[in-house]
């Protein structure tokens, strides 16, 4: 797609009040491919405007219009699914069949799943002697992250827009040219005017300036947890709601007894798709000690077909694809086994990273703790249950996890032990309706399905 030279605000594509742009660089080549308006405190300042003037009206629109609405909304999404999966390949370096099924594919479905909940869900309720309204919180300025550029954007517009609030969205730097695509498709959608605006710019400027915006009622985020904490104070001294999802680092749990070969081989897929470029990735693998070395082989073999450039893209950015690279040597300074991959750049041109699998990590070690955010897996080693789940739930973050067992009822068990907000069991796969976020320091707040709605709507109770 060309990009846009201006904001959509208020219904329109409007010139930004400054000069200054952002280019966009394709990580598979490093060329730039098109640059976009670098929003200001002024850009934001217009389009929360806009979105409050359009409030009353969307707000006050029957639920079965908003579903309506969406519903639209979806049907472009699809319509366009494949300049969508061209556009996400372009500027996040996703191989093409990663941007179809899921950069494109799976919005769509979340699109879906909203319309529908718009039209069937209780906006309203007795309780006794009281009638409870579920109301809409406001002006919504959400601020999404790069990795999943466009299934971010629809998990927090299409909830709001079912709820009856109306949108500021400032999209990550890196992948702007997705979020006009979504612009284009609110505006083909025929959404009234102010009800979705988008403003393109830097964190610290455009985004700043949304999160403390006193027109904005709820801030929701998605990214890094240091991120996530400003936003939280900022909102927090403004008294205005906040809904964070923010960094993981999930265990893979291989219990005694579980297929070791299919717990193995799901797992490195886990981590290896979107170039390892996922919060609730599951980059720890932990295995009993009886079956260690098995483990770890299987591991390697398996991510000897992840090959750069084909069947894994490269990270998002020079800084990114320099940050995973000092992830992996210093696992290998502290102790670490590297078995697979490493820290240097498998192809001369575009910011890929080794798909690289560490053996012999320790709890402590600073791959086991921190989010690395690229294709590396870590494999520790427990002595019994007790040392997993210890291990499992040794770090700041709970977003989500796996736990492999015999059957499902031992893996539930242990599942249930686990302080993270969404386990997979024996290979669960994914449920666009399931609630999506993190305990500890991995979030506030639920995405997706009924629990994602809830999130933007205020109650009010009238007693007769």
């Amino acid at each position: 797609m060309k990009a846009h030279e201006g904001m959509y605000i208020g219904g329109r594509w409007r010139p930004a009040r400054g000069q200054d742009t952002i280019a966009v660089v394709n990580p598979a080549d490093e060329q730039v491919i098109g640059h976009v308006p670098a929003g200001t405190a002024e850009d934001v300042d217009a389009a929360v405007h806009a979105a409050r003037a359009a409030f009353p009206g969307w707000a006050a629109t029957p639920p079965a219009g908003r579903a309506a609405r969406i519903a639209a909304l979806r049907d472009v999404l699809a319509a366009r699914k494949d300049e969508i999966a061209e556009t996400v390949t372009a500027e996040l370096g996703s191989p093409p069949p990663l941007s179809q099924a899921v950069h494109a594919g799976v919005p769509v479905l979340v699109a879906g799943s909203y319309a529908e909940l718009a039209a069937s869900y209780s906006f309203e309720e007795e309780l006794g002697n009281s009638t409870v309204l579920l109301e809409p919180v406001g002006v919504v300025g959400a601020i999404t992250p790069w990795n999943y550029p466009l299934h971010q954007i629809v998990a927090k517009v299409a909830p709001a827009l079912a709820a009856g609030c109306t949108v500021v969205l400032k999209p990550a730097e890196d992948t702007p040219l997705t979020a006009q695509l979504f612009a284009e498709a609110v505006e083909e959608a025929g959404l009234p005017d102010g009800v979705f605006n988008l403003v393109t710019g830097l964190g610290p400027v455009a985004g700043q300036a949304l999160a403390e915006h006193e027109g904005v009622d709820l801030v929701s985020f998605t990214g890094s947890t240091a991120v996530g904490r400003q936003i939280g104070a900022t909102a927090g001294a403004a008294v205005k709601r906040v809904a964070l999802e923010l960094g993981g680092k999930s265990a893979n749990v291989i219990l005694p007894g579980a297929d070791l070969a299919k717990a193995v081989n799901v797992g490195v897929a886990n981590v290896m798709s979107n170039s390892g470029q996922t919060c609730s990735a599951w980059t720890r693998m932990l295995v009993d000690a009886e079956r260690y070395e098995e483990a770890v082989a299987l591991a390697a073999a398996a991510v000897a077909k992840y090959v750069p450039g084909e069947r894994v893209g490269p990270l998002v950015n020079a800084k990114q694809q320099a940050r995973v690279r000092g992830y992996i040597e210093k696992g290998v300074a502290e102790g670490a086994r590297l078995v697979a991959g490493g820290p240097e750049a498998p192809r001369e041109r575009g910011y890929y990273v080794s798909p690289t699998v560490l053996a012999d990590v320790t709890p402590e070690m600073t791959v086991a703790q921190e989010e690395i955010f690229g294709p590396v897996l870590c494999v520790l080693r427990y002595e019994d249950t007790e040392d997993a789940l210890r291990i499992a739930n040794g770090t700041v973050y709970g977003l989500a996890g796996a736990v492999w067992a015999a059957d499902d009822a031992e893996a539930v068990a242990f599942a249930r032990r686990m302080d993270t907000g969404q386990v997979d069991i024996n290979g669960g796969r994914f449920n666009p309706l399931a609630p999506f976020g993190g305990y500890k320091q991995s979030g506030v707040g639920r995405e997706l399905g009924p629990h994602g709605l809830a999130e933007y709507l205020q109650t009010k109770s009238l007693q007769f």
